[in-house]
């Protein structure tokens, strides 16, 4: 597209010829669907505030005055979009921020039906849209499940403004336009929101995870996916730190220790008898390493589509293991949903 393009169109806006207004606003559908992926902690509800997003523009183009920027008024209307949505949405989370650990002798519990956790965000969405070098989190950081979990915890306008000033570095003037506040008011939420963020976040924590993984890390992983695919709870029992945690939204169950890990998966993921069988597929998550988990109820399969699985490592060991058991959520990563040999 040539560099006036932005300014051709405000031209053909006004008078209703539009033939470039979808080319354009393609342009930033990525970034407005991460985007509202912070804004909501759900991709599939992000994919339909950018659709709604963007039919919202075209329906309202004479509203378009050219004061800002094309892609200004696109993000003032997705997060319009996003802080309607959130009037009647509860705040998301993960099962270890939010409910108490579970029993590894419990039952596990039931799937909530109320749309109450994070979901994984595809690394292969996510943008590079940080408008400047003052910007507090990078894109990875931000799409982080450790640091959604805090963001959730903000109340919608606050969210808003931590989102648009210290991820996306917009300057105050239009950060308060986008989310319909004045200067004073939108420096008044940000100074709250970074409030709680020092409260409950912890940067320092936060590993960066390479998009490669370096040969020992590879190693790591290559024993984690066999030791699932041969059944090996010994060889994966190894793998885990003594501290390991690990979730399976949408059931609120969850575990912490070695110990609680093994007996739960030794009474679900490994019973003798019927027999389950595992397959994993690689992908990446959240600035995490991630598979896209099949079960098979007998060896020869066929294996169906489970869900997706994020592990985050620390130490040479496994720190985390969350497995979102919505096997809808392989289709966005690009996975097959049909059962798989």
């Amino acid at each position: 597209m040539a560099i006036n393009s932005e300014a051709r169109w405000r031209v053909a806006g006004h008078d209703g010829s539009v033939p470039e207004f979808g080319e354009l606003a393609e342009r930033y559908r990525g970034e407005l669907l991460v985007h509202c992926y912070r804004m909501l902690g759900s991709l599939l509800e992000a994919e339909d505030l950018v659709q709604e997003t963007l039919l919202r523009a075209w329906r309202h183009l004479d509203t378009f005055q050219g004061r800002s920027s094309f892609r200004a008024w696109l993000y003032r209307v997705a997060t319009n979009a996003c802080l309607n949505a959130l009037v009647v949405r509860r705040r998301r989370g993960l099962p270890q921020n939010m409910v108490t650990e579970s029993s590894a002798v419990a039952p596990i519990a039931p799937a909530t039906t109320e749309p109450t956790w994070l979901e994984p965000f595809p690394d292969s969405l996510t943008t590079s849209d940080s408008t400047g070098p003052e910007a507090h989190y990078d894109a990875v950081e931000s799409v982080s499940l450790a640091f959604l979990a805090v963001l959730q915890l903000l109340p919608a306008r606050q969210r808003a403004a931590l989102i648009l000033r210290d991820v996306l570095d917009w300057p105050a003037s239009d950060a308060a336009e986008i989310s319909g506040l004045s200067v004073p008011a939108l420096n008044s939420a940000l100074h709250r929101a970074r409030r709680t963020m020092k409260q409950h976040y912890q940067p320092e924590l936060f590993e960066r995870a390479p998009a490669a993984a370096d040969p020992a890390t590879q190693h790591l992983l290559d024993r984690y996916v066999n030791a699932w695919h041969a059944a090996d709870i010994e060889q994966l029992t190894r793998l885990l730190r003594e501290d390991v945690v690990m979730a399976m939204p949408p059931s609120p169950s969850w575990y912490r220790g070695r110990a609680a890990v093994r007996a739960f998966l030794v009474a679900t993921a490994f019973p003798a008898q019927p027999g389950i069988h595992w397959r994993l597929r690689p992908t990446r998550a959240n600035g995490r390493p991630a598979f896209g988990v099949y079960q098979a109820s007998a060896l020869d399969g066929p294996y169906a589509a489970f869900g997706i699985q994020l592990v985050r490592l620390a130490d040479g060991q496994v720190r985390e293991i969350t497995t979102f058991t919505q096997p809808g959520l392989l289709g966005l990563f690009g996975m097959p949903l049909t059962p798989v040999a």
